[in-house]
This record gives structure tokens, sequence and C-alpha cells, in this order.
């Protein structure tokens, strides 16, 4: 398994290509499922969810063509409807193949979904969505079986905001028959990014990046190319590393227009920004200000950044506090960052930060994806060497971050299991 060992105390200095989005990758990947036309996508990140999803869609019948960020989707030969256990347990996402299989082909067997433990995250809205356009779904030794001969369009208001269950409704409606309305949807740029291509493929949707979507089904969807939208986590996270070591870089290939409110709180916190239409400077000289925030839905402080911004706390001058309010098992990285030197304490779903001096390195372990790097984070800031176990977390979501961190002068390597640190 591996590991990465980070000697800390380097200012950075340099420029960071931003990949695509993760979280637009993978429903439009099964947006592939749509259409028996080919998809031409660019701007696709080299992660393990994307390898993952792509394995399951293999396994499906979709043709793929991929060199690099370049990949072709065809769905003209789909021979099996059915998500299996073993791949669809690593990563919750794979339940956005439901939606596409199930208005395509009428029917979809997946199953339960897994992913990062940082609590409980329920398809009941999926399942629900789904009900109210007409199909009939069983639960069965942990899978969903859903059929539909054809979905009907009809309105749809979510219990909660969900983005994959947005997304699923979403791909779902554009082949069902009528209008369906989604009240309550969620408003991320990545679901407006797979909004935008369904568009392009032929389907007629109002309201895209709003609350309120509205869908009128069409009979069958065509091909078309689209770019993956740049990653804002993967963009605020390296804001969260200069931050917090200091130094002086260029982010390139980035949207700024969603990142407005994690921009505003690294201002707070007394980083430089500058920035044009695709590129973002980042400058910091000294210590950071602590700054205090509240994860809500988009366009609110994204739950994604919490962990980041938290380990930029840590060592900032004063104290703030931090509230978690959309999954409840998401304060796991504390524990490991105390193990550095912080002053964190938990209260509920609230976490008050005492900024320290400074972190000192210590071995520490990934509980989930954005924990694994608000630990690269914290150890970048630390005085002495630092090594983190579980990267394999880290790697389903940021594509080569210890390469791309390397090129700004951070010395950080990845170690097999059984090398000596």
């Amino acid at each position: 398994m591996d590991k990465l060992l980070i000697n800390g105390g380097n200012r950075l200095a340099g420029e960071i290509a931003i990949s695509g989005a993760k979280n637009a990758a993978l429903p439009i990947l099964c947006a592939g499922l749509l259409t028996s036309s080919t998809l031409h996508l660019s701007n696709l990140p080299q992660l393990q969810d994307v390898a993952t999803m792509l394995k399951l869609l293999r396994q499906m019948g979709l043709g793929i063509e991929q060199d690099g960020e370049r990949i072709a989707l065809s769905g003209s030969a789909i021979t099996s409807l059915e998500a299996p256990y073993e791949l669809v347990k690593t990563m919750r996402a794979s339940i956005l193949v439901l939606g596409p299989l199930l208005a395509r082909f009428g029917e979809a067997r997946v199953s339960l979904p897994g992913g990062c433990a940082i609590g409980s995250r329920p398809v009941d809205q999926h399942i629900k969505g789904l009900q109210a356009m007409g199909a009939e779904i069983t639960i069965d030794a942990g899978y969903i079986h859903a059929r539909a001969k054809k979905l009907r369009g009809t309105r749809v208001v979510t219990d909660m905001i969900t983005v994959t269950g947005t997304e699923n409704l979403l791909m779902a409606a554009t082949l069902a028959e009528g209008e369906t309305v989604l009240e309550n949807a969620a408003r991320e740029p990545e679901v407006g990014d797979l909004a935008h291509l369904l568009v392009k493929m032929g389907a007629k949707i109002e309201g895209i990046g709003t609350d309120r979507l509205v869908i009128q089904g069409v009979d069958a969807l065509h091909g078309a190319t689209h770019a993956v939208i740049a990653d804002r986590i993967e963009t605020a996270t390296f804001l969260c590393a200069v931050a917090a070591a200091g130094g002086d870089v260029t982010l390139t290939g980035v949207r700024t227009d969603i990142l407005d409110v994690a921009l505003d709180k690294l201002r707070e916190a007394g980083v430089v920004l500058t920035s044009g239409d695709d590129w973002l400077r980042v400058q910091m000289a000294a210590r950071p200000k602590a700054v205090s925030f509240r994860t809500t839905e988009y366009p609110g402080f994204p739950t994604d950044m919490q962990a980041q911004f938290m380990a930029v706390n840590c060592i900032a001058e004063g104290a703030s506090r931090v509230t978690e309010t959309i999954f409840e098992n998401r304060f796991m990285h504390v524990q490991e960052m105390n193990r550095l030197g912080a002053a964190i304490l938990i209260d509920g779903h609230t976490a008050s930060v005492a900024g320290v001096d400074h972190l000192v390195g210590a071995p520490v372990m990934a509980t989930d994806l954005r924990a694994s790097a608000s630990l690269v984070i914290a150890a970048l800031a630390a005085r002495g060497q630092t090594l983190i176990d579980r990267i394999y977390h880290l790697d389903r979501g940021y594509d080569r971050m210890e390469v791309k961190l390397s090129a700004v002068g951070a010395d950080i390597r990845r170690v097999k299991t059984g090398v000596a640190a």
C-alpha cells in the first residue's frame, strides 16, 4: 500500500495545471449509456474513481477508446444492465448508472453503493424520484432492481438536496415521456456541466444552475463533444496548500467563477489572489489568519473543502469554528491533525480550532478522500517529516497530487509498503 513521505517547511513557487473535475467526470461518463452514438470527451482527470467507473461501463458493453485525458464512448452495444457489488462497493458514484440504464433500456440492477466512510449518504431520493416516474423498484440481497416499460414525466420534490440524486433523475428524465420538473435540485457546477452535455446530446433542459430543472423528454439522444469542467475542489486544495506553506503559485485551467466562497475565505485569511480568464495566482507571505465557516450546499461553503481549510486554520493566528452540516462523520481527520500538534476540539457538528505556531511531522493515517488532502496540507506546513498512510483515498480524487506539488518545490514523494522512510 502506497504512502506519502513529506518533509515540511518548503515554500511553494511555480505553476500547477488543474485537472478536470472528478465530480463532473463520473456522471458525464455515465451519460454515455443514454445513446447509441459516440460521445467525445476531453479534460478527463486521471483518477482511480474514473478508472473504476470506466471498468464498470466497459463491463456493461460501453465501447471505450482512451488517449490520456481524451476519451470516446460508444453505447451502441450494451450487453449488461447490472452494476455488480465488487465494483460499486468502492465508489458510491456507481449509482449513477441506474437512471440512464432504466431510461434507455427499461431495466437496471445496481448494487447499493459504498465509497468514503464519511457518513450516511442514502439513495432513497433516487428511488423515490424514479418511482414517481413510473419505475417498479425492489431491493433484494443488496441490489436495487428497477423496471419501467417507459418512464413518465412528473414533478419530483426531493426531501433533501442531493447531487447524485439530481444527476440520476436528470439523466433519466431526458428520455422519459413528457415533462419532468425536478424541485429542490442541486445547483453544484458539476450538475450544470452534466446538464450542458445533455443539451449538446439533444436533451431539452431549462433552469440549469437553479434549484428547479424542467426537462422535456425526447425519443433519443445523439453523440456530442464536451470538455469536463475544471475541478474547483482541486483548485481550492492547492490554494490552501499555498496558504499554509507560503509561496507564490499560479494555477492554470481554472474556473474562478465557481469558487467565490472559497476565494472570499482565503482573502479573509490573508491570501493575495489575482486572476485572469483561466488562471489564478495565489501569494502568501505571512502566517494565515483564522477563518470560521459553515458548510452547506452550493453556492455555500463546500463540505469537500472543510478539511483542507481546517488544516490552514491549525497554524493560523487566532481561533476559529468550523461547522459541518452535510456529513455527520466528516471530522475523522481531526484526530490525525492533533497528532501533528494541532489544537482541535469537537463538540457535535462543530470543531473549535486554536491556531498553533507550528505543527510537527508524525505518522498519520488518511480516513477519506478530502481528509487525505488536508493531511498533505498540514504536512507541507509542519516542521520535520510526516508519513501519510492509506493514500489510496487520495488517488481516488486527485490527479497525481504529489507530482504537481513536487513541481512547485514541495519535498514530497510516494513510497511503497516496506520501504524505509
